[in-house]
């Protein structure tokens, strides 16, 4: 260990994750891991870390951190701010922290979740081969609470030369690009073009197993019950509401809802900074 960080206040909700625990799907344990995996990685290779290493997933109102040890450090991820000690620390960059220093992250005003990165990674007991919380399964580290210790790895490379990223500003009203099925013939005819041509609003009813959408109603062509199969991280689930659920990445492995269409796993990041009443939109690809 190089050193600790002080939980003083845990924000909203405050996990440790990484890339998550796949292969264990079979056995009913999603894979976990970052709901914006370009975010984690990308704050993990700015302060030098593999880009799996786990990091803080900050959701909607930041932590305040206090480091017993000095530490290099980035936040990516959701659109908010920053400061240490009273002072504004810039996103997407490498800064430094000293003993004693307190780092606090204020509610994000675009996007949902932020990572903290520290060079060294967070130190965690790996269940599976994974240090992320699993909210679902309730696999790995429990939320941060208010007096935590949590602890630094040892660095291991150099730091990179270049010690910020730029990022481009994340859309107002994101468009989510998706492939049909496979269960899409179990809807009427018109329910695709009404998923890709309507504006869609997430619902606070959501989390990390599901972003839950309000909008028009798909209709369907079956009302039997379907047999539980796997679903994937993206898949779009319809239950008999008609409202779709996009499966984020603490997903049950198997469900029963027909799945209409899956968002493609490069648009996965942005599925996972959706907020509450935030609108979307869906493109047919």
């Amino acid at each position: 260990m190089s050193g600790a960080i002080e939980v003083v206040r845990p924000g909203a909700l405050t996990t440790i994750q990484d890339l998550g625990r796949p292969g264990f799907a079979q056995l009913g344990i999603p894979r976990s891991g970052a709901a914006d995996r370009g975010s984690l990685m990308l704050a993990n290779r700015l302060v030098g870390n593999a880009e799996g290493a786990a990091a803080l997933e900050c959701t909607l109102i930041g932590p305040a951190l206090l480091f017993h040890g000095g530490a290099q450090l980035a936040i990516t991820g959701a659109e908010t701010s920053a400061r240490l000690n009273g002072e504004a620390v810039a996103l997407n960059a490498v800064f430094a922290a000293a003993p004693g220093d307190l780092l606090e992250i204020a509610t994000a005003s675009t996007g949902l979740r932020s990572y903290v990165a520290v060079r060294g990674g967070i130190e965690a007991e790996p269940v599976m081969g994974s240090r992320s919380s699993d909210l679902l399964s309730g696999l790995g580290p429990a939320p941060l609470r208010g007096g935590d210790l949590v602890e630094i790895g040892e660095p291991i490379g150099e730091v990179p030369p270049i010690g910020v990223a730029p990022v481009a500003a994340a859309a107002t009203e994101p468009l989510l690009r998706v492939l049909a099925g496979p269960r899409d013939d179990w809807f009427a005819d018109e329910a695709l073009q009404l998923l890709a041509n309507s504006s869609w609003e997430v619902s606070p009813d959501s989390n990390r197993s599901g972003a839950r959408l309000i909008g028009p109603e798909l209709p369907r062509l079956r009302e039997d019950q379907l047999l539980s199969e796997g679903i994937a991280h993206g898949a779009i689930q319809v239950p008999p509401s008609g409202q779709p659920i996009i499966l984020l990445a603490d997903h049950p492995t198997t469900g029963g809802y027909p799945v209409i269409a899956v968002v493609v796993s490069a648009d996965l990041g942005a599925a996972g900074q959706l907020r509450p009443g935030q609108k979307l939109r869906f493109a047919l690809s």
